[in-house]
């Protein structure tokens, strides 16, 4: 019997070590802190003031009419709604952004059953940034995104639905290009 008590007695104490090690971890992690944050890599400099959008021209074999102007305008407005740059229409602007769409065409990209069941839309824009009070920082730039859609769906179907995300996936591309050097 005394042998019996004797364990026992070893097997609680081998609990009440795990506690200080277990204490010792949740210290740990408490003060165990990871910091993210984005940091603009290239910020506009003070003596930038102002920008100007070209129209945004459709140059790839097949035009979507509308693409043109939405993706001018919706730049236009980013610009104006994140950074303090106001836009002009003058010759002059320190900020002078054209470019033009490249390719706009589709391809097969899932097949279910040998039948094409994903379709995919690929754009590519050509970016031209010019810098009129740093000519170093002039660049122009080939920029692309894909769009998916369901192979069910006829081109003007899937341009419909996918209008929106288009848009705002290449002027995200264009704006990161100039303003964060993504």
């Amino acid at each position: 019997m005394i042998s019996k008590n004797k364990k026992h007695i070893g097997a609680g104490k081998r609990q009440w070590l795990h506690i200080p090690v277990l204490l010792l971890m949740l210290v740990c992690c408490n003060f165990a802190t990871c910091k993210y944050g984005f940091k603009d890599t290239s910020p506009i400099p003070q003596e930038v003031k102002t920008f100007r959008v070209n129209y945004l021209e459709n140059k790839a074999q097949y035009v979507n009419p509308q693409l043109s102007p939405q993706l001018t305008e919706k730049l236009k407005q980013k610009i104006i709604n994140t950074t303090r740059l106001q836009q002009t229409n003058n010759d002059d602007a320190h900020y002078d952004i054209s470019g033009y769409i490249s390719q706009y065409y589709t391809s097969t990209s899932g097949i279910s059953n040998n039948n094409a069941s994903v379709n995919r839309l690929s754009i590519s824009f050509h970016l031209i940034f010019k810098n009129t009070l740093d000519e170093k920082k002039n660049n122009e730039w080939d920029l692309s995104r894909s769009f998916d859609f369901p192979a069910s769906q006829s081109l003007s179907q899937a341009e419909a639905s996918l209008n929106a995300d288009i848009v705002k996936g290449i002027v995200d591309e264009i704006f990161n290009k100039i303003f964060s050097n993504w």
